[in-house]
């Protein structure tokens, strides 16, 4: 369990800044998520990085590198797709050079001017070529808020993506909690958590399940908007996340938090303490709430 933490200074830094909430995995930014370029990582970085993770005992299955915002493999424009594409490719690149597994991306956008099912093939081709290009990190696509044009909110999205990557072993899946409750996937009870991953399992599978975006969400059930709270503030709820805790097949994949930290420290390690609690068999959720 861990969150998404700055990089700033150097992709170094974001070990001591997981270190410091206390968490056992974490999320980061290889280089400005705002930007298609970034200067390559300095051999001081990347031998920092890897002293790092051995000196304070992170796996690198643990850590979840989050892809740039600008990138959309699903764009129908061939010129922008390649630019989105070569951002990709860098960024899968840097997660080699620093000794990472996992890459999580967004999968992308129609942008209106084209099916899901062809953007769904733009996306799948554009794994394909940087699996051709790369040795071994894993393709993460993370699941939607299901707003407007954004492909990945449903899982069929996913398993569409999935079913035209060749490697299997090089593509995964991220869930993220407040996208799932947007898109209309509820988890609020035992039986709806259940019923949902049961969903997950028939039309994705639970093989490709490689992390999670722990975020309550500030609106409700279905809205299609992608707004997270802070764990046990919003819709969700703290009982969602003793479900997800609880469950052993969500042992052993980082658990990652986005929720709002206001720039405190002290928001993520309170949360990170919570839910280390959730995951522990003698909690009593009764007196959570």
């Amino acid at each position: 369990v861990g969150a998404h933490v700055s990089a700033a200074g150097g992709v170094e830094n974001a070990i001591l800044n997981a270190a410091k909430l206390g968490a056992n995995a974490f999320a980061l930014f290889l280089k400005s998520q705002r930007r298609w370029t970034g200067p390559p990582l300095s051999e001081q970085s990347i031998s920092a990085f890897r002293a790092r993770l051995a000196q304070f005992d992170y796996a690198p299955e643990h850590i979840l590198p989050h892809g740039s915002y600008l990138i959309n493999l699903g764009n129908p424009d061939a010129e922008k797709r390649q630019k989105s594409y070569l951002c990709f490719l860098d960024e899968l690149k840097r997660c080699e050079q620093l000794g990472l597994l996992l890459y999580n991306f967004h999968p992308g956008s129609t942008v209106g001017a084209a099916t899901v099912d062809e953007s769904i093939g733009f996306i799948a081709e554009c794994i394909n070529d940087a699996h051709k290009e790369t040795e071994n990190v894993v393709t993460v696509i993370e699941n939607m808020a299901g707003a407007g044009n954004i492909v990945g909110g449903k899982f069929e999205d996913i398993a569409g993506i999935i079913d035209r990557v060749k490697d299997k072993s090089r593509v995964g899946v991220c869930l993220d909690t407040c996208h799932m409750f947007a898109a209309g996937y509820d988890i609020r009870t035992q039986e709806s958590w259940d019923s949902t991953m049961k969903q997950f399992d028939s039309v994705i599978g639970l093989q490709y399940l490689r992390a999670m975006h722990l975020n309550d969400s500030k609106e409700p059930l279905g809205s299609k908007k992608d707004r997270h709270e802070n764990i046990g503030l919003g819709a969700l709820t703290i009982s969602a996340f003793s479900h997800v805790l609880s469950d052993s097949r969500m042992q052993g994949i980082p658990l990652v938090l986005e929720t709002p930290a206001h720039d405190l420290d002290a928001v993520w390690s309170a949360e990170i303490a919570a839910l280390n609690r959730l995951s522990s068999t003698e909690f009593d959720l009764q007196k959570a709430e």
